[in-house]
């Protein structure tokens, strides 16, 4: 079976390498650049499985380069941010990021988060033939096989771990999921201090699959508990 390749994105080469350690110790095959402009370049020839960057980098920072390969793919993308840069976090899940991970940083919870968006990212869709592989409510419709997501016939361009989100509520339609239990379900880890992270990700989708975002169809926010998509019939 052919080595999944992590790009690693730092401009602290010693942060590089030493992540650089691990991953291939885990048996990933590991790719290394030092700015985002780099990264850009290595993923243009490159084919590149998920990918961990710093925020504060030369050239091009972590932030714009998660914009641009927002463009085009779809890939897992986990930001590697100082502790205190708080709002640089929450920037970063809003304009595409998956995950993120404060430095400094234990290397076996980076290795961890590493192994979790790849199985998100693999395993969605990896569902046998007498599976349900086509989801649906209203005009919103997910097929797990082909990873792809329509509303009214017209495809969104959804992140691993956003598909990942829409894909608990389209199989639990009318149930109701807090924050607390999306993220444990999602993230498949503890909840802690959640909110935000969860909460940038419902706003993503909503921006991708309503009409109307801050007046839902589908996504719904049931106040005081949680989040939910109710089942909708078809328009014929």
């Amino acid at each position: 079976m052919t080595p999944f390749t992590v790009l690693v994105v730092d401009d602290d080469k010693e942060i590089v390498n030493a992540v650089g350690i691990y991953l291939t110790a885990e048996g990933y095959r590991v790719l290394k650049a030092y700015d985002g402009q780099q990264a850009l370049d290595l993923l243009s020839k490159e084919e590149v499985h998920l990918i961990l960057m710093d925020i504060m980098m030369p050239q091009m920072d972590g932030l714009q380069a998660t914009m641009k390969i927002r463009e085009e793919h779809n890939i897992p993308i986990i930001l590697l941010s100082a502790k205190g840069e708080d709002n640089d976090k929450i920037l970063g899940l809003n304009v595409g990021a998956d995950d993120y991970v404060s430095k400094p940083f234990n290397p076996l919870e980076l290795v961890a988060r590493v192994k979790s968006q790849l199985r998100r990212y693999t395993q969605l869709g990896n569902l046998s033939p007498e599976n349900q592989n086509v989801l649906s409510t209203g005009g919103l419709t997910m097929d797990t096989e082909k990873k792809v997501v329509t509303v009214d016939g017209e495809e969104v361009r959804l992140t691993p771990t956003e598909f990942h989100i829409l894909e608990l509520f389209l199989r639990n339609l009318g149930r109701v999921f807090s924050i607390d239990e999306i993220y444990e379900r999602v993230w498949n880890e503890p909840s802690f201090n959640a909110m935000n992270t969860v909460a940038v990700h419902i706003r993503r989708i909503r921006e991708k699959i309503e009409i109307n975002p801050k007046e839902p169809k589908y996504l719904k926010v049931v106040w005081g508990i949680g989040y939910k998509v109710d089942k909708i019939e078809a328009d014929r």
